[in-house]
């Protein structure tokens, strides 16, 4: 077995602000699926080099509450995904793009033990995102 791809699929409150969110900071949408019976996309995607993510109004997985970047907590729903960049410049710039939307950063840029340097943004519906790029040795 070969998989193709990883696609994660986050439970959202609003797929149009959603997508405008991810757009903020670089990402492009992919795809918007509005059913006929509702003015309020149920679906879309958005993408990044290789990456997506899958965006599904109030249905498919959970959202998170807000609590500290560390240490996790199991009970408090919401995804953690990892996104590594190509630059640990990348690293500080999307934290100041971050910042400067106002943005919701749980974790500052941190030079962890690992060789990655990284930081936390918590998406609205409270979802994690660990941003980082792996160190020169």
């Amino acid at each position: 077995m070969r998989v193709h791809a990883v696609r994660p699929i986050l439970n959202v409150s609003d797929v149009r602000a959603s997508i405008d969110w991810f757009e903020q900071l670089g990402w492009k949408s992919t795809f918007v699926w509005e059913e006929e019976r509702d003015d309020e996309p149920g679906f879309g995607g958005v993408g990044s080099g290789g990456a997506e993510i899958y965006l599904c109004r109030n249905a498919q997985g959970s959202r998170g509450t807000r609590v500290p970047a560390f240490p996790f907590d199991d009970s408090t729903g919401g995804v953690w995904m990892s996104w590594f960049l190509e630059r640990v410049d990348d690293v500080d710039a999307l934290h100041a793009r971050a910042v400067e939307l106002g943005y919701d950063v749980s974790m500052e840029p941190t030079d962890e033990p690992w060789g990655v340097r990284e930081f936390h943004l918590r998406h609205p519906d409270g979802h994690t995102f660990r941003i980082g790029c792996h160190k020169a040795r």
